[in-house]
């Protein structure tokens, strides 16, 4: 078997203040997909959002002050990288779409050229075609 990196079977997930207008960002500026949103009200419960290029992230709203919560996430601290082929593309869309771009397009010393973004809710957003080392053994 070779050593190749595996399918993304982690769902980072986070809380957002507005997560119908985080969902709406991230499709319109980074390209996720919708793939399913509950919501009840303007509160979303559950919402996962598939990336094109394998994996993707799961959100819901933050719960207000006082309410009992098993995910207490605190909007606007998420960090993730996120694996494409098309970085040049991603930030200009992103950019287009009004994103926060903290550092354009470069080349990394290990390799890889990524960018970095913030969304509306101020969390991170590395993308880049660094598809990290083959696991060995798989």
């Amino acid at each position: 078997m070779a050593d190749t990196p595996p399918p993304p079977q982690v769902w980072p997930s986070l809380r957002a203040h507005d997560a119908q207008r985080l969902i709406q960002f991230l499709v319109e500026a980074f390209g996720f997909r919708e793939v399913v949103v509950f919501e009840e009200g303007d509160h979303v419960a559950h919402a996962q959002l598939a990336w094109p290029e394998g994996g993707g992230v799961m959100l819901g709203s933050a719960r207000e002050a006082g309410l009992e919560d098993e995910w207490p996430l605190k909007p606007g601290t998420f960090g993730a990288y996120v694996v494409t082929d098309r970085v040049d593309e991603v930030c200009e869309r992103a950019r287009a779409a009004g994103a926060h771009i903290e550092a354009g397009p470069r080349n990394t010393d290990y390799g890889s050229r990524e960018f970095i973004a913030r969304d509306t809710e101020g969390n991170y957003w590395s993308f880049g075609d660094y598809r990290g080392a083959p696991v060995p053994g798989r």
